[in-house]
This record gives C-alpha cells, sequence and structure tokens, in this order.
C-alpha cells in the first residue's frame, strides 16, 4: 500500500510529515515515504523544537495524537527526559460539545428520554476531554452520578488516524535498521489496544469494579461504582464522589489531614495493583486523585490500566527490593533478565551504567528519592546499552513517578522507596523479619532455578544430539582445562565399558554350559574378573589423580 492509494489521508500523512521535519527527523520522513505527500515543503534548518512546543504540536494535531503523546510520555526509553515532561503535562482538554449531541447520543444508546433517566441533567459539562466530556446529574430516586458522554465523530476519526499510524509504521520498521530496534508496529499496536479499550465505556465501567474489589480492604481509599443498567459502549454513568483536586489543596487545608496515612495507603494499594493482582490504574496524576469532605481519597479516571504478567510481577519485586537495598549488580542482571537483548547489547557496559546510577541515588537521602524516577532511569540506561525493556517496566516507572507528586502533596516528608522497598517485602515475606530479605531473594532464586531446568537440559540435549552443541569457556589454563576434559571423558568411555562386561557377564551367567569355574560359567566368571580389576584400576588411578592435584 502506497501513501497515495489512500488519497482521503493524504492531508494526515502531510502533517505528520512535517511534524517529523520540524523535529529533526528528515530519515523517518523519507523512509516511510511521506516525501511524496510533502513536494511544497522544505525542512527547516532552525534548531530543534523543544518537548512543549511537540506537545502543544500533538494537541492541535488532535485526539488521537493527544493519547499517543501520552503513551510516549511512558517511554522512557524512546525519548529524551525534557521530552517526556512535557508530553506527561499534556493537556487532554478539548471544547466541549453541544448539549443536543450529548442528548442525542445519551437516547440514543440508553433507548429513552433523557428526562425519564435523569431527575436533574447539568448542561455545563464538569470536564471536556478529547474523547468524551463529563456531566454532573441526578438519578430518578436522588442517587447523584457523572455521566460520561463519548465525543460524536470520534470513532471515525480515531480509527482513520489509527490506519495512517499503523501504514507509517510498517513503513518505517521495513527500512529502517532503528525502526526494528524499537518494535515501531508493536509500539502502535499497543497504542491501538490502549486507544480502543477507552473507546469503549463498557470496559471502564469494568475497570471500575475491578478497581474497587482491589482497594475493598483499604478504608482511606474510595473508587466510584458505575451504573450498568445506564451505561453502554459509548455512555458511561457513575457514582459521583464529591471532592476535589489534591493540587487545589491549600497548605491549610493539608493541616485537617492525615497525610502520611493517605500518602501510605495510596501507594500500598498501587504497589498491590502492580505486584499482586497485574492491573493497575496506568494514569494516576495529581488530576485524577480526588479529596473527599470525609478525609478520604478518591480514584476516578480508570480508563487507562496496565496489566503484569506473573512472572514479570515476580522479577518486579525483586528488582524494587534491589533497588531499595541499592545493590547496583543485582538491580542490572534483573534488568537485563527482564528485557529483550538487541545485536548492540553491551551487558558490561550497562552493569557499569547501572551500578552507576544506583550509586548515585545512595548518596540521596531516602526521603528525596523518587522511585518512579529511578526506574525511568533504569529503563533509559536499557535502551542506552542496547536492549529493549518490556513496556510494563515503563508504564509502572511512569504510575510510580505520578504517585511520587500526588504523595509529596499529601505528605512533604514522604520516602517513596522506602515505602515500595517495605511493601515488596512484605509481599514475599509474609511476616518474616526483613534481616532475611536476602535469604528470601535467594530463594527465590533457587524456585527459578528449579523451574528452568528441565527445559534448559532438553535444549542442551537438543543441541547436543544436532550437534549444534558449544561449550565457550573463559579460563586462565586452555590447555589444562583441555586435558582434564578428555581425561574425564576416558573415564567415562571406561566405566561405561566395564559397566557393559558387569551386565553381560550376569546374563551369560544363566547360560548352562560344560565348562565352569567356581561353578559358574568360564566365559561370565572371566568378564567378571576382568571388570572386577578393571574397576580397580580405575578407582586407583582416580585416587592417584587426586592425590596429585591436592598436593599441589
Amino acid at each position: 500500500m502506497t501513501l497515495l492509494s489512500a488519497p482521503r489521508h493524504l492531508g494526515r500523512y502531510r502533517d505528520i510529515g512535517r511534524l517529523l521535519l520540524k523535529y529533526g527527523r528528515s530519515d523517518l520522513v523519507r523512509q516511510a515515504g511521506l516525501d511524496t505527500a510533502l513536494v511544497d515543503d522544505v525542512e527547516p534548518a532552525g534548531a530543534r523544537a523543544e518537548g512543549d512546543e511537540l506537545a502543544a504540536d500533538l494537541e492541535r494535531l488532535g485526539p488521537t495524537f493527544i493519547k499517543l503523546g501520552q503513551l510516549l510520555s511512558t517511554r522512557a526509553d524512546l525519548l529524551p527526559p525534557p521530552y517526556l515532561d512535557s508530553l506527561a503535562r499534556l493537556q487532554d482538554d478539548l471544547e466541549p460539545f453541544g448539549f443536543d449531541e450529548v442528548r442525542t447520543t445519551i437516547e440514543d444508546e440508553l433507548g429513552v428520554r433523557l428526562s425519564r433517566i435523569y431527575d436533574d441533567f447539568d448542561e455545563t459539562p464538569l470536564a471536556a476531554a478529547s474523547l468524551g466530556q463529563v456531566h454532573a446529574a441526578t438519578l430518578r430516586g436522588g442517587r447523584d452520578v457523572v455521566v460520561k458522554v463519548q465525543r460524536p465523530g470520534i470513532r471515525r476519526q480515531v480509527f482513520d488516524d489509527l490506519e495512517v499510524l499503523e501504514n507509517i509504521a510498517e513503513r518505517v520498521e521495513a527500512h529502517s535498521e532503528q525502526g526494528r530496534l524499537f518494535g515501531v508496529t508493536d509500539l502502535v499496536a499497543q497504542f491501538r489496544r490502549s486507544l480502543l479499550d477507552e473507546l469503549d465505556y463498557r470496559k471502564e465501567a469494568a475497570n471500575l469494579i475491578r478497581l474497587r474489589e482491589i482497594v475493598a480492604d483499604e478504608p482511606l481509599l474510595v473508587v466510584p461504582s458505575p451504573y450498568d443498567d445506564f451505561s453502554t459502549g459509548r455512555v458511561l454513568t457513575m457514582q459521583r464522589i464529591p471532592g476535589r483536586k489534591v493540587t487545589e489543596m491549600s497548605p491549610l487545608a493539608r493541616l485537617d489531614i492525615d497525610g502520611p496515612a493517605l500518602a501510605r495507603a495510596l501507594f500500598d494499594a498501587y504497589l498491590d495493583q502492580i505486584l499482586v493482582e497485574g492491573f493497575f490504574h496506568a494514569d494516576p496524576h495529581p488530576g485524577n486523585v480526588l479529596l473527599l469532605p470525609d478525609g478520604r481519597l478518591g480514584l476516578i479516571d480508570v480508563g487507562m490500566v496496565a496489566r503484569v504478567t506473573p512472572e514479570m510481577r515476580e522479577h518486579l519485586i525483586r528488582l524494587l527490593m534491589a533497588v531499595g537495598e541499592r545493590r547496583g549488580e543485582e538491580v542490572a542482571r534483573l534488568a537485563m533478565d527482564m528485557s529483550e537483548p538487541t545485536e548492540s547489547c553491551d551487558a558490561r557496559h550497562f552493569t557499569a551504567d547501572v551500578a552507576d546510577l544506583v550509586e548515585r541515588y545512595a548518596t540521596t537521602s531516602v526521603g528525596q528519592l523518587d522511585a518512579g524516577r529511578l526506574v525511568l532511569d533504569l529503563t533509559r540506561a536499557c535502551a542506552a546499552a542496547g536492549l529493549k525493556p518490556p513496556p510494563e517496566m515503563s508504564m509502572v516507572g511512569k504510575a510510580l513517578l505520578n504517585l511520587d507528586m500526588v504523595a509529596r502533596i499529601l505528605d512533604p516528608d514522604v520516602a517513596p522507596v522506602s515505602i515500595v522497598q517495605d511493601r515488596a517485602l512484605e509481599l514475599v515475606r509474609g511476616g518474616v523479619t526483613p534481616t532475611l530479605s536476602g535469604v528470601l531473594n535467594a530463594a527465590m532464586e533457587a524456585r527459578d532455578f528449579a523451574e528452568h531446568l528441565p527445559g534448559r537440559v532438553n535444549r542442551a540435549m537438543d543441541a547436543l544430539a544436532s550437534g549444534k552443541f558449544e561449550l565457550r569457556v573463559d579460563a586462565f589454563d586452555e590447555t589444562a582445562f583441555l586435558r582434564g576434559l578428555h581425561r574425564m571423558a576416558n573415564r567415562i568411555a571406561i566405566g561405561l565399558v566395564l559397566a557393559s562386561l558387569i551386565i553381560g557377564a550376569a546374563l551369560l551367567s544363566r547360560v548352562k554350559t560344560d565348562v565352569t569355574i567356581g561353578g559358574y560359567p568360564a566365559i561370565a566368571f572371566v568378564l567378571f574378573l576382568i571388570a572386577a580389576l578393571g574397576g580397580a584400576w580405575l578407582c586407583l588411578t582416580i585416587a592417584l589423580s587426586d592425590r596429585k592435584l591436592r598436593g599441589k
């Protein structure tokens, strides 16, 4: 498929091509074939634009690219920190659409007139985002709710933009080593799944239910419950939580709440989501956390969630424990286990960089250390060393970074790394004293070794059977090592021959013959005698050889 084969998207290709040219990526323009859509454009000669300007440009491109910018803000392995910080502040705030369209959407989706469902419906939206907007309302019977209504025509626009992005990603990956290295088609596929999930409000309702179950035992946290009877793929009705954003809390108001308890409850809940449930709210920025009048915290807007596999959860627990204990080499080893190496991978350089990174953080006081920032820096170190870290790692780092910001608003003296370390340790040890964390880590390593040993042995035997078995040795005296291997192989061969003689003699001893020695068939007796003498000789040579080695 060429760009010209879809002329209705030509304007979009031109917009993306201009954006890439502006930020110094003319190579991607050529690799994606976007130069055919830019016949009248000239590459600017000025300095590369800053991150804030990139965020503004993505906002001008519309809802799909706002969401793309938000996803890229979680990928510390793809963009430098200034761009990540700017994209993290990307405003998902658009002009609201008219109330007549709101009414039409609700009545079409629910199949009933608005007045028959709600006693009161505020025509002015509480907020208007790229995919929809939210209105306050009151259900029949007096229950206060908020109603999220999808923006008209947004599905068609998103699908068109996704088609454009997928076409560009395929071309970049096919014609660019960098595109293959970063797996841009996988990145776009991940973005597609995330965005389509956000367009289906039934999935957000399911996310609310799941999150409510996870935090049910935490009295300081509240998640609104959805009303399934009044929710569809384009309309979501949920419980209204009265409160204000934590960013709007004044220093005086902070005196009226138990900030340290709230910060700890928030961190514990999210660590349970990530490390126990494998399902977490991926965007807990300060705007999505409300302070309720009764001093509790409300978690809203759970359209963006992430999932973590059980294997990845175990790696994350051990990684966070190693980060908290500032064991640089262990952090590097675990990060490499979690990542996919490329041809340019430099493990030694990566280990040195991570050890230096952890050492630099070790000079920072625990109270000033951000857990999320550390994980994102680790992700960047992976990319710099030729490793492809899992996307979950960046998303966990971004979630922890947002939690760091919220927690410091609630409690300026909070120590996020200490909370992460304590919670990860509690999840592993189940009540054992902290001094046993090293033993627990070793136990987890031993269990992993036992689980993976059969598969590794099978692969080694398959390689040996196919003649592809390779043994790489880094030794000081290769000649002596090979001599030892030959001696060991000879002993094994002799042992097999002696075993065969014994088995053969045992079988022959049951054969009736007139020639016997001591009542046994002569040939069987001779074979037993040879095996006995050979075994004695083998044991003697092994003993003498070991004695010489000990003498050295």
